[in-house]
């Protein structure tokens, strides 16, 4: 029997292995940072028999409240990620599994590679309307990248969608992939509307490191970059550096930066409430693109999520927060659950990779809805 997670996102110590039903892991925190909870390993075992795998530090992770009606994702094709049997008891988190093959992979969501992130970019830059633009480097060297849709134009409104900011939350990638798709297809009336009034700027993944390096919420220097953007540097955060600098460069008149919630089983956005400039124009583009997307999927809801900024009281750090007081713009955190949708519940697969990947598509028409407005 042997516990392994020397690959892309990888992350789990093998404290004890010595039989199936006895199984004591822990899940490494993120480099130079005391955040943990994702994590991802491959289980390999002869054994015909149900094997208990217990995560032993996931009560002082940071979300501990994030394991309650939580369940684990595994898979052994690497395609298809199901939910399977997990308990936590307020210190230790148990996944039991009987393994229909000797290899098996489990992680906290079904990941999202780098080699997938790449392949990705370099899809999307096939086709005739998208140009891959590099902005620079990350700590480790990976390529900072984004993606242009749509032809640039002064009376077209400057569109931006960045996702995983957070390396952890790999739903975030799974949702652009489906905006993508779709955004990039000429036969959908949605995607050719929008592409008329509006430039996208996406930014499929903002912490490639900290997703290679199997990291829940920091980059390789242990940084939030979700508390960067009030004054970032090249030094400790320059992913956000490089596409701040880009986005003060062109303008924006619309952002949505796409994130996983822990705790909340449910799909919800939080915007720019709490910033000075917030006012009537701003509050009445949010109710129309919540009460547009409400009515494109059940998938979106608006009943459950963050408290409300109190006026002037937002923290500037986070990206919603910095670009809707810079641009006076409609801004937004989309975020998705890791458990499952409790308002549309799937027990096999619960919230997933594909689910991620159609709400993706599903938030088009909310953008189009209020596009004409958005200045």
């Amino acid at each position: 029997m042997r516990i392994t997670s020397n690959f892309d996102s990888g992350n789990i110590e093998v404290l004890e292995a010595s039989s199936p039903d006895n199984i004591k892991l822990a899940i490494r925190k993120d480099n130079q940072s005391d955040f943990y909870q994702w994590f991802h390993f491959r289980l390999s075992s002869p054994h015909n028999q149900v094997h208990k795998l217990t995560i032993t530090n996931a009560g002082d992770s940071a979300y501990p409240d994030g394991w309650k009606d939580y369940q684990a994702v595994a898979s052994y094709d690497r395609q298809t990620w199901f939910r399977v049997e997990t308990d936590y008891n307020g210190k230790e988190l148990t996944i039991t599994h009987y393994p229909e093959a000797d290899s098996v992979y489990f992680a906290y969501f079904a990941p999202y590679s780098y080699e997938r992130h790449m392949d990705l970019l370099h899809q999307a830059q096939s086709d005739y309307n998208c140009q891959l633009v590099e902005l620079g480097a990350t700590l480790d060297g990976r390529d900072m990248s984004m993606l242009v849709v749509g032809e640039p134009d002064d009376s077209k409104k400057k569109i931006w969608v960045i996702a995983r900011q957070h390396p952890g939350e790999s739903m975030a990638e799974w949702f652009i992939e489906g905006f993508l798709d779709r955004l990039l297809d000429e036969d959908d009336g949605v995607a050719r509307a929008l592409l008329e009034k509006a430039v996208f700027y996406v930014v499929p993944n903002m912490n490639p490191d900290g997703s290679v390096r199997g990291h829940l919420r920091t980059n390789a220097a242990g940084m939030n970059l979700n508390r960067e953007w009030l004054n970032p540097t090249m030094e400790k955060s320059p992913e956000v550096f490089l596409v701040r600098q880009k986005m003060l460069e062109i303008g924006c008149d619309m952002f949505l930066d796409i994130h996983g919630d822990e705790n909340l089983p449910y799909n919800f956005v939080a915007g720019s409430e709490g910033v000075p400039s917030y006012n009537e124009r701003i509050n009445a583009l949010e109710n129309l693109f919540k009460q547009s997307w409400l009515t494109v999927t059940p998938e979106f809801q608006t009943q459950y999520g963050y408290e409300l900024d109190a006026p002037g009281q937002a923290n500037m750090t986070i990206a919603t927060a910095w670009v809707g007081e810079q641009f006076n713009c409609l801004a937004y955190t989309v975020e998705m659950p890791f458990k499952d949708n409790a308002n549309l519940p799937d027990e096999a697969y619960g919230w997933s990779d594909i689910r991620s990947m159609k709400l993706g598509q599903d938030v088009l028409p909310a953008v189009l809805a209020v596009a004409d407005k958005l200045r």
